[in-house]
């Protein structure tokens, strides 16, 4: 109970039962016969829908050069089991959860379906709370790394990319330097720093300059995706 109560807490949520069910899995409430509503099946079922219109919503606001297909991809990267397990492990869902004796021996705090099914009725539970205006504002917080590597990508050319976005936006003057090397001949490590009209946008760090660039294109990338 203290640990969704300081969870809550670092989202100015206020404690209530409907969290707590949140966090109550199935085998849980049957192990101690506390029935159907009692446990998050109800609220992970209003959750994935709530999830499916907040990041239709942002894809739909915030990105304006892609087809309906690519926006149906980019949302199911984002709300997939990985992605939401992912988030749900950042914010140490598996030690809050309340669960049976058999899920409890066979790992469950840290099985993906567990977490992900998790997150969802965390979701359900504030949208009922709160309400969708600022349940969108509090998941977008959640999910901006996932959110983020969806829209940049994984396997990138990271400053094409990034050339690319800045010219869309009439801006040319993209600059590369290297601001450190570090380590022996043989384990060198370079940090690059990537800057616009002057003012620095990214650095990254690398075994090759090369490297170094692209990881510095990257976090020029997530910058502007987070403004």
């Amino acid at each position: 109970m203290k640990k969704i109560e300081f969870f809550l807490e670092k989202f100015n949520l206020s404690y209530k039962e409907i969290y707590v069910k949140a966090f109550t899995h199935s085998s849980y409430a049957f192990e101690n016969d506390l029935g159907i509503k009692a446990h998050n099946q109800r609220l992970e079922f209003l959750g994935d829908a709530v999830l499916e219109l907040i990041i239709s919503e942002y894809l739909y606001t915030f990105t304006k050069n892609i087809t309906e297909g690519e926006m149906t991809r980019l949302r199911a990267q984002i709300v997939c089991e990985k992605s939401l397990a992912a988030s749900a492990r950042r914010l140490d869902f598996g030690e809050m959860l309340w669960l049976g004796k058999g899920e409890e021996k066979t790992g469950g705090r840290q099985k993906n379906s567990i977490l992900a099914d998790t997150f969802e009725a965390f979701v359900g539970a504030m949208y009922m709370d709160l309400g969708f205006d600022k349940s969108y504002d509090i998941v977008l917080d959640i999910l901006k790394p996932e959110i983020n590597q969806s829209l940049i990508g994984e396997e990138s050319d990271f400053k094409t990319q990034l050339q690319e976005y800045v010219q869309k936006n009439g801006v040319n003057d993209l600059t590369y330097k290297i601001i450190e090397e570090k380590g022996p001949d043989h384990d060198k490590r370079f940090r690059s720093a990537v800057f616009l009209n002057g003012k620095k946008l990214g650095v990254g760090e690398g075994k090759t300059k090369k490297q170094s660039e692209q990881e510095a294109a990257r976090h020029g990338l997530m910058h502007f995706y987070e403004q």
